[in-house]
């Protein structure tokens, strides 16, 4: 079969990240993969075995913008013809449905309405307004049951015209990458945090749980320097205790060595974070936010769930898991069984098959 990815960039967000493992794994299949960009640039390589096409060189945002990106991957399309196309990101999809690409589906990364929430009030009501218009009558992948559950609730989707199709892991590969060198990694224990400087990660949230906590760890950051995330670590008072690491390509060695990975975010998707540390076998800590986290630590591992916006909270866990034994192999394994590439990569073969 013949699949098109396409996305807004390669900038290193958990979106993207999932659509190149996707675009991968397909190709390792056999697939015919073209991973499609609307500008080049970002992090992340385009992925192994893929025929790689960039839009436009930077992004243009507005509305004649939109359109030209539109224009150009009509044409595109059009040379090539696709079994599915998958766009994921509300810039890249209403750039696919400008450009009426057929064969379209909308994979949505992100619980929508939380990030509606977020906003001031006219602009809420105009955000709620561009997402009914943008999916309310096209087929939908959503990440998790989370997801889907937002679509249908906040903004009236059918709930059969939403797919929930997980990331795909290779936990396998995630497990030899994690046992590559890394000699920036710290030589003292650490906690970890993984996620772009943004509010929705809140990072504010995180510096104040771990100055609570009075252990004795470092608390690493992998996201690129800031001034303002700068400006929080010292408002805080935890300069000499915590280091901004930059994004890193390979998190896993990071993961693999950190005492605790920490997730505090006000609203998710899935984040892949929780499941790549699991894998890595490393103890993990969440906030409860929309959708995700719920579905991914269930059982015995729900007990590291803490309410959204609390630091005392997030504190105490956080000292909790540290001194509390690891996972055993079966529960991590019952875990991490739904986010195999196997089983994403089958939902999302069954799709083309139906979509042809």
């Amino acid at each position: 079969m013949k699949f098109a990815l396409f996305t807004t960039n390669l900038a290193g967000g958990g979106a993207e990240k999932a659509l190149a493992k996707i675009a991968g794994g397909l190709a390792a299949r056999g697939h015919e993969v073209d991973f499609i960009v609307c500008e080049d640039a970002g992090n992340y390589a385009p992925p192994a075995a893929c025929g790689f096409h960039a839009l436009v060189t930077r992004a243009s945002h507005g509305w004649l913008g939109k359109r030209r990106m539109a224009w150009r991957l009509r044409r595109l399309m059009a040379s090539r013809t696709h079994d599915l196309l998958v766009s994921t990101l509300p810039f890249a999809d209403e750039v696919a449905v400008l450009a009426r690409a057929p064969r379209h589906v909308c994979r949505i990364a992100n619980t929508l309405s939380a990030e509606i929430a977020r906003l001031p009030a006219g602009k809420a009501q105009r955000r709620t307004k561009r997402y009914r218009e943008l999916y309310g009558s096209r087929p939908l992948v959503a990440v998790s049951q989370g997801v889907a559950d937002d679509l249908h609730s906040q903004f009236g989707i059918e709930a059969k015209r939403i797919r929930v199709i997980a990331n795909p892991f290779d936990f396998a590969a995630i497990r030899a990458l994690a046992a590559e060198p890394c000699p920036a990694r710290p030589g003292e224990p650490y906690l970890l945090h993984v996620g772009r400087f943004a509010a929705q990660k809140r990072h504010d949230l995180l510096l104040a749980a771990f100055a609570r906590t009075g252990l004795p760890q470092q608390l690493v950051l992998l996201t690129p320097p800031d001034a303002r995330l700068d400006a929080l670590i010292a408002e805080a008072g935890l300069k000499p205790r915590v280091t901004i690491a930059d994004f890193q390509a390979n998190p896993y060695p990071w993961m693999a060595g950190a005492d605790l990975l920490v997730l505090c975010s006000d609203h998710e998707g899935l984040p892949n974070v929780l499941i790549e540390a699991l894998g890595c076998g490393t103890r993990v800590v969440s906030t409860d936010c929309p959708s995700g986290p719920r579905e991914i630590l269930r059982g015995e591992l729900a007990r590291w769930l803490v309410p959204c916006d609390d630091a005392d909270a997030l504190s105490q866990a956080m000292r909790n898991a540290l001194v509390a034994p690891k996972p055993g192999a079966d529960i991590i394994a019952t875990a991490l069984a739904p986010y195999s590439a196997e089983r994403a990569l089958d939902g999302w073969e069954a799709l083309a098959r139906e979509c042809c």
